[in-house]
């Protein structure tokens, strides 16, 4: 069972050691992704229904869920609306049914108190979750913890918000999209349009080209190649479609 091919789970499956990928690598360690949790000393369960997926090589493995919500697993990358401050903390919609997320106002690169950003109330931000558990507030950090750096974190500021499924936003998080997503979308679109792009793992993409009709152009592509399910070539003739029309 590889990352092409999967085999659908339960919530509250303890998966048996043969579901287990065979390490290529002795020294990685396995790497749990959204929808599994490891409960000591050695049972691996599932918190999601869905698609178990296995990425051999990397030594990963994880739920795939396209229609259910999102879970806040700790590393994900999101993006999320302020919705209150307090004192010392932002605190963060990441979706509508979760907990607000706790983002300390000094979780950003180079943050004092006196050059913390200001955000208010609707502001939209993106930010990994450095912790996560169903026993408390995620917590976010618009930052690296192991450099210091932003690394693309912070306020997002201008663009627009595009909400889609979330295997489409792991898909667009792959560094490699074409090989091991199936998604030559966002090169095709770069051909055409410069833009920028920051995705959530929580099903938001957040898209800033140089005026209105090219932001629509880029987040419709996103949008349709994933309701549609296209391949490649579809989402090629999908690009010259929506590039004709700017």
């Amino acid at each position: 069972m590889t990352a092409s091919t999967a085999t659908f789970v339960l919530p509250g499956e303890v998966l048996p050691k043969e579901c287990l990928p065979i390490r290529s690598n002795s020294t990685t360690p396995l790497r749990l992704g959204p929808g599994l949790q490891h409960t000591p000393p050695s049972a691996i369960s599932t918190v999601l229904a869905g698609s178990l997926c296995i990425d051999a090589k990397k030594n990963a493995m994880w739920v795939e869920n396209h229609t259910g919500r999102y879970i806040p697993q700790t590393h994900d990358v999101v993006l999320a609306i302020v919705h209150h401050s307090s004192t010392d903390f932002y605190h963060c919609a990441i979706t509508p049914h979760t907990a607000f997320a706790q983002l300390p106002q000094l979780a950003f690169e180079g943050a004092t108190k006196k050059s913390r950003p200001q955000l208010v109330s609707g502001s939209l931000i993106y930010a990994r979750i450095v912790s996560a558990s169903k026993y408390m507030d995620p917590e976010l950090a618009c930052y690296n913890l192991s450099t210091g750096k932003s690394e693309g974190m912070g306020e997002l500021i201008g663009g627009m918000v595009f909400d889609v499924s979330l295997g489409m936003a792991r898909r667009l998080l792959l560094k490699k999209q074409k090989e091991e997503g199936g998604l030559v979308v966002l090169e095709e679109i770069a051909k055409k349009v410069a833009f920028e792009v920051a995705v959530g793992r929580n099903g938001r993409v957040w898209v800033k080209a140089g005026g209105v009709n090219e932001t629509l152009a880029v987040g419709t592509a996103l949008q349709e190649t994933d309701r549609e399910g296209l391949g490649w070539e579809e989402q090629e003739q999908l690009v010259k479609r929506l590039s004709r029309q700017l």
